[in-house]
C-alpha cells in the first residue's frame, strides 16, 4: 500500500466528510436547541439539491439565450446562496407544522413526525417530478491536479473548502450575535430561558432555517460531485450524518463538523482494507464502540446524555 494510495483515499474522505458534516450541522442544531430529532433532514437534503437543480437550470438557460451573461461559476455561487435561501423557508415550514404542534408532546411523536414528513417529501417529489433520475447540470469543468501521484479536482476542492466556510460561518454567527447567544441559551436549559423572554418560536423557526440551508449547500455540492439526483437519495447520507451529530456531541458544531470529517476516513479507509460489502458494518461498529466510551460525544456535555422523553 503506497503513500500515493493513501493520500488518495485521505481525499476522497475529505470530500465525502464534507457531505456529512454539513448534514450534521443541521441534526446537531435542532438536537442541542429544541431537543428534537429532525429525521427529515436527509430529505432536506434532496428537496435542497432539487431545488439547486432548478435554479441552476434556470440560471443556465438565461445565460445560453443572452439574457443574461453569467460565467458558470458564478452561476454555481448564485445557485448555493438562492437555494439555500428557499431550502430555508422549507425547514421553517417543517417545523411550523410538523414540530411546533408536538412541542410538549413525547419526543417519540416527534420522531415519528419527522419519519412521516420525509415520507411526504419523497412522495411528492415523486408526483412532481417523476421517479426518473435528473442530471444536475455541468456548471464547472472538472480540472485534476497532479500532486506527486495523488490526483485532485477542482470540484473535490471547492467541496472541502465551501463546506469549512460555511461551518466557519455558522460557528461565528453561534458565537457573536444576538440570536446565536439566544440559541446557546436554549440549548443550555430549554424551559427557563423562554421565561427569560427569549422569542421560543422564532428561535425554532431561525434554527431549522439555518439546518435546512446547510443541508441545501450539501446537496448542490453533492450534484455537482455526483450529478445524478433521485428522490430518494436523502435517506442513506441523512442516517449516517445524523450518526456524525451525535458521534459529535450535543450543542457542538466544532464536534458536528469533525465527526462528520471522522466519519469519512472511517468509511474510506475501512473500504481500503475490508471488502465493500464490509464497509457499513466495520465502520459502525468502529463508530459505536466510540460511543460506549464516549456517551455524550467527543464535545457534548455530560447532561447532553440525558434525553428528555
Amino acid at each position: 500500500m503506497s503513500f500515493q494510495f493513501l493520500m488518495q483515499n485521505l481525499v476522497n474522505a475529505l470530500q465525502w466528510g464534507s457531505f456529512y458534516a454539513l448534514i450534521a450541522l443541521g441534526y446537531s442544531m435542532v438536537y442541542s436547541i429544541l431537543m428534537l430529532f429532525n429525521f427529515a433532514h436527509g430529505d432536506i437534503f434532496m428537496v435542497g439539491a432539487y431545488i439547486g437543480f432548478g435554479v441552476a437550470t434556470a440560471l443556465a438557460a438565461l445565460a445560453a439565450m443572452s439574457a443574461l451573461a453569467l460565467p458558470n461559476w458564478l452561476i454555481l455561487v448564485l445557485t448555493i446562496l438562492f437555494s439555500m435561501f428557499l431550502t430555508s423557508f422549507v425547514g421553517m415550514i417543517v417545523e411550523r407544522v410538523g414540530y411546533r404542534p408536538l412541542r410538549d408532546a413525547p419526543r417519540a411523536s416527534a420522531a415519528i413526525t419527522g419519519l412521516m414528513i420525509g415520507i411526504i417529501l419523497e412522495t411528492g417529489n415523486l408526483i412532481l417530478l417523476g421517479a426518473q433520475r435528473v442530471s444536475f447540470p455541468s456548471l464547472i469543468n472538472t480540472v485534476t491536479y497532479d500532486m506527486g501521484g495523488v490526483f485532485v479536482t477542482n470540484k473535490k476542492i471547492m467541496i472541502v473548502v465551501v463546506s469549512l466556510l460555511l461551518a466557519t460561518a455558522l460557528h461565528q454567527f453561534i458565537r457573536h450575535t444576538r440570536y446565536g447567544m439566544a440559541m446557546r441559551a436554549m440549548a443550555f436549559d430549554y424551559v427557563v430561558v423562554p421565561l427569560m423572554g427569549v422569542p421560543l418560536n422564532k428561535i425554532a423557526a431561525m434554527t431549522f432555517a439555518l439546518g435546512s440551508a446547510l443541508a441545501a449547500a450539501a446537496g448542490i455540492l453533492f450534484g455537482v460531485a455526483y450529478p445524478v439526483l433521485d428522490p430518494y437519495m436523502g435517506i442513506l447520507i441523512g442516517w449516517k450524518a445524523f450518526v456524525a451529530a451525535i458521534l459529535g456531541g450535543r450543542g457542538s458544531i466544532i464536534g458536528a463538523t469533525l465527526a462528520g470529517f471522522l466519519l469519512g476516513f472511517i468509511e474510506i479507509f475501512v473500504a481500503m482494507i475490508f471488502p465493500s460489502t464490509l464497509r457499513d458494518l466495520i465502520a459502525y461498529s468502529i463508530v459505536l464502540l466510540i460511543l460506549v466510551f464516549r456517551p455524550h460525544g467527543f464535545f457534548g456535555e455530560a447532561y447532553s446524555a440525558r434525553l428528555r422523553l
